[in-house]
């Protein structure tokens, strides 16, 4: 009995081992190589299926997925013989299960020797200014190049990008105070710029003051050359209603004397030439009262006749 149940142990073992064989779940965006006796029988895909238990055996899982590889830095000579390292990274996927297995033996080794190489023919074409500007131009050049290889591999390379472009250490120094002194001279210009723009400012400011200054004093100068002349029309006309005589204004000219020979500074006086007449006015009006104080009325035949001056 022992002998039978160990056989019937071992059967059932291998029918269990069978049907693992016999059932692959291969999951989703995956695919795996079917090979009998070595050689290629089918890809199969996302999902449930069956093959023949010790017949068949799966060859290679392959991620159908994109996927992202970095490449190191890789020294590259530019044409002006400078070496600068290019850090690269490659976004790739499997469209070709077949192919990425049977056409090539390692195709992450095999796109980024290409890239290397690629970039070695694309870089020694630039100098180093170009090179450090022209990422877009590298990156669609090297991408157009690892398509069309790596197309026959079942490979779709969608993206590549350089992720850093690292000149040598003295040409960085050497940048980097071109740099400094770019940046020195944009500050130095722009503040003479504003200085300059500043003191624009201020003249048109000084300017339109000194302007409306003067506007302000002609204006004003006007305004009081208007108020003397009125001034002076008004007392003209009034002296003109009031009908003066000679007396009245000889009376008035001898009372402004005084408050002409006012003041400190007044060390010597001119006695001005008008001065006789003002007298003689005054005196021809003092004449003209009598002793008792009234006034020396004419009589009516005439003016009256004076005794001549007594030598």
């Amino acid at each position: 009995m022992e002998p039978i149940i160990i056989v019937l142990i071992i059967l059932v073992v291998l029918v269990f081992i069978a049907l693992i064989k016999t059932i692959q779940v291969i999951p989703q965006a995956s695919a795996a190589i079917v090979e009998r006796f070595g050689r290629y029988t089918r890809t199969l895909n996302a999902g449930l299926n069956i093959v023949v238990p010790f017949i068949d055996t799966i060859r290679n899982r392959i991620d159908l997925r994109e996927q992202v590889v970095p490449f190191p830095p890789q020294p590259v000579i530019t044409q002006d013989n400078l070496v600068v390292n290019i850090d690269t990274v490659i976004y790739y996927q499997v469209t070709d299960a077949r192919a990425a297995t049977y056409e090539v033996a390692s195709y992450i080794q095999a796109i980024e020797q290409l890239t290397v190489t690629t970039l070695r023919n694309i870089i020694g074409g630039m100098d180093l200014e170009r090179t450090l500007t022209s990422r877009e131009e590298i990156n669609a050049a090297l991408r157009g190049v690892l398509d069309e290889a790596t197309g026959k591999w079942g490979i779709r390379v969608n993206r590549v990008e350089l992720k850093a472009i690292e000149p040598p250490t003295s040409i960085q120094d050497s940048m980097e105070k071109q740099m400094r002194a770019d940046r020195d001279k944009r500050a130095a210009i722009l503040q003479a710029e504003g200085v300059r723009q500043s003191e624009i400012l201020t003249a048109e400011g000084q300017k339109q003051s000194a302007i409306l200054r003067a506007e302000g004093e002609a204006k004003a100068a006007a305004l009081r050359a208007e108020g003397e002349a009125q001034a002076i029309r008004v007392v003209f006309e009034s002296i003109h209603a009031g009908d003066p005589d000679q007396k009245l204004l000889s009376y008035q000219y001898l009372q402004m004397l005084p408050k002409i020979a006012e003041g400190d500074a007044n060390k010597l006086w001119i006695v001005p030439s008008e001065i006789g007449d003002a007298l003689k006015g005054l005196g021809g009006a003092l004449g003209n009262f009598n002793p008792a104080g009234g006034a020396h009325i004419p009589k009516p035949g005439g003016p009256e006749r004076q005794a001549p001056p007594i030598d």
